[in-house]
Formats: structure tokens, C-alpha cells, sequence
């Protein structure tokens, strides 16, 4: 049996996100007969027992297309304004096709700060549990018609790898207007290859992806083989294919060659892990030096005071930071037990130390091992 097939068959629960130009004519007007499309080979999906979660984007360029614009705005204000006007339309297109299947489905919007907070993050976790139960299929989008720079996810591939960690699937299916990874740019290059498999989303493959973006959604090559790394790193395995191809979906869960397969190159974590090493956003940072970075990535050690050389940003006891060398390349996430005045007063120094500065010793450790977690894995 191959290793396509093998990570098909212990697939069970799937995410599947689903990009703008998928959805939409070159119009930029929602495509109904791709969307009833999308909606029967999901259906079909289904019937074979595994639960599935949709992240759609095309809410902006539903919105786009019924006020004629031609073309995305760049602004804040008409960005959200579209997205209000778009969304209703996506969901009334995506339930009339899944009516011809007696299939309900419901509406999720998100912003990064519900994944942000753990009691938020663990709801929405419910939420889409409930729904699998009874047999509804969860869309999830960005909630763009409020969402600002603080609280986005930047786009929708990072929502849903995000996604994919909270729900422990093993699968992440990236649908784009592209075949998959090309060896280089196919527009240009006669030679170019698609690649069949990645085992690791290194440096060399992140320089495979340009900079094109399309001219209605947000992403790119570049973002989808980021969401990837998220979503391999924490143990779960992507494919990123063609959804303007008919039956794409239906060839990927017959075994076919299609698209890019990028395998988990990372540890299975428990829920938690996750939140903390690749879903909640960092506060702040600590730079810590070699000696440091070593016992914590290759020693298991817990990060002591002595071996930080800098604090960044403004947190609080119990709230993420990011553990970075350096250089300012992060390698791990935890949680702090001290917050970033207290952090800053005894970096340098020896734990002994810490009372005498504090005028208390509470803690051995700013980062405890048992709550920290690797992430450039």
C-alpha cells in the first residue's frame, strides 16, 4: 500500500479549505455549478463515514462580484464592506447545493484572537464537535467584515491549518487554482516539474514558491506552503490541489497522484501542545543564547534565566512567548512564569539569584519544560 493511501485510510476527520478562485468565475461572481461540484464529491467524502470541516474563502470576492467592482479593493473599509455583502450569498450558494443531499450546513466565523484565548479556542473546538455529532457540516471563514491587522489570520490557508491542529485531523486538503509545488515556476519554465511528495518543508523548498497572488484572494504559493509547515510540524499531513479540476476531490480519496503530498515531519501532540506551540500568538519574545538553545532543543532542558540575553514585548505570567536565538529565529513557544519586567530584570543571571532582585523566588525557571514546546521541528 502506498503512503497516499495510507494516509487516506486513517484520515477520519478532514479539513478542507477551499481558495476564492476555486469558487468564482472569471467574473469574479460565485460559480454555481463549481460549487455544487465541490459540494457532491463532499457528499461523497461523507458517505464513506469520515467527518468533514470546510474552510471557505470567497467572501470578499462574492462581495467583489455582486457590486461589480471588477477588481479586490486594497482599503481596510471596502475590503470588510464587500465581505458583508459577499458572505451571505457564499452560504445561501454552498446550503442550496448541499440540499440536493439533505446535508445542513453551518456557518463558523473566526478571528485569530478566538484561537488566541484558550477558553475561546477550546468552544470553538466544541462548537465543530457538536455539529460532526449531528451530522452537520461546519464552513468556517474568516470573520472579515470586522477583522483588522491585530486579530486576522492573514488568510484562510493559516486559518485552516490552524484548524487542523485544533481538531487533531490528519488531514489537510489546500484546494487552489494551481496543480501543486512546482520544481519551478511552470508560467515561464517548459521544464518544470510537479513534485510529487514533500517530506519536509525546508529553506530550499519555501524558495520554490513566488510571490504571485491572485488577483481575488489573499494568498499564494508562499502562504500555502507556510499552513502547510504548520500543519506537518504538529504531526498531520497536507495536500494542496487543483479544485478548478473536476473530481479533484474525488481522485485524491481514490489514491491518485494528484497535487503535492507533504508529510508530517513533526511529533503527534496532545490538544493542548498544540494550542501552545502552533496555534496561540506569541506576547512577546525571549532571546536566550547557543548554550541555552541547546539544552532546551536538543537536551530537553527547562529555559533558566541565566541564559537569556533579551526580552521583547510586553507580557504577563502565563501568557505565551516565543524563544528565539540570537539571531531572532524562533525554535520554541512557552509559557512564561514571569512577566516581561520581572523576565528583563534577572535574564543573565543565576536562578540563586532571583530572590535577591524579585524580592522573591517564586520560580527556578521562566520557561518550564513541561510547558513548552518545539517548534521549528
Amino acid at each position: 500500500m502506498s503512503t497516499r493511501q495510507q494516509i487516506l485510510d486513517q484520515s477520519q476527520t478532514v479539513v478542507i479549505k477551499v481558495g476564492t478562485n476555486v469558487l468564482t468565475s472569471e467574473n469574479g461572481r460565485l460559480d454555481p455549478a463549481r460549487i455544487q461540484s465541490l459540494a457532491d464529491q463532499i457528499e461523497r467524502i461523507r458517505a464513506t463515514g469520515r467527518r468533514v470541516a470546510l474552510v471557505s474563502s470567497g467572501a470578499i470576492g462574492a462581495g467583489v462580484g455582486r457590486l461589480e467592482l471588477g477588481t479586490r479593493p486594497t482599503d481596510l473599509r471596502h475590503l470588510q464592506a464587500c465581505a458583508s455583502i459577499g458572505q451571505s450569498f457564499l452560504m445561501r450558494a454552498y446550503q442550496e447545493s448541499f440540499d440536493r443531499h439533505d446535508i445542513l450546513a453551518a456557518q463558523i466565523l473566526l478571528t485569530a484572537s478566538d484561537f488566541d484565548n484558550r477558553a475561546r479556542y477550546l468552544n470553538v473546538r466544541n462548537t465543530i464537535l457538536t455539529l460532526f455529532e449531528w451530522g452537520v457540516l461546519p464552513i468556517i471563514n474568516e470573520n472579515d467584515s470586522v477583522s483588522v491587522a491585530e486579530i486576522k489570520f492573514g488568510d484562510n490557508d493559516h486559518l485552516a491549518a490552524m484548524l487542523t491542529n485544533l481538531l487533531q485531523a490528519p488531514l489537510l486538503i489546500l484546494l487552489t487554482v494551481v496543480d501543486g509545488l512546482y520544481s519551478s515556476d511552470p508560467t515561464t519554465d517548459s521544464r518544470a516539474e510537479k513534485i510529487a511528495t514533500v517530506s519536509s518543508i525546508d529553506v530550499s523548498v519555501m524558495e520554490l514558491a513566488g510571490d504571485t497572488r491572485s488577483s481575488l484572494g489573499t494568498g499564494g504559493m508562499r502562504s500555502k506552503l507556510r499552513a502547510a509547515r504548520l500543519a506537518t510540524a504538529a504531526g498531520e499531513s497536507v495536500i494542496m490541489a487543483n479544485g478548478a479540476k473536476p473530481g479533484v476531490l474525488d481522485a485524491i480519496f481514490a489514491g491518485e497522484d494528484v497535487g503535492t503530498l507533504f508529510l508530517p515531519h513533526g511529533a503527534d501532540m496532545p490538544a493542548w501542545k498544540r494550542w501552545l506551540g502552533f496555534t496561540a500568538r506569541p506576547k512577546g519574545k525571549l532571546l536566550v543564547n547557543d548554550g541555552a538553545k541547546v539544552a532546551v532543543q536538543a537536551q530537553g532542558k527547562s529555559l533558566l534565566p541565566v541564559g537569556i540575553v533579551e526580552t521583547q514585548g510586553a507580557f504577563d505570567k502565563g501568557d505565551v512567548v516565543a524563544l528565539c536565538d540570537i539571531s531572532g529565529a524562533e525554535f520554541a513557544r512557552g509559557l512564561t512564569n514571569y512577566n516581561s519586567e520581572d523576565a528583563s530584570r534577572i535574564l543573565g543571571l543565576r536562578s540563586e539569584k532571583i530572590g535577591a532582585i524579585l524580592g522573591s523566588f517564586p520560580y527556578d525557571e521562566v520557561v518550564h519544560r513541561d510547558n513548552l514546546v518545539l517548534t521549528n521541528v
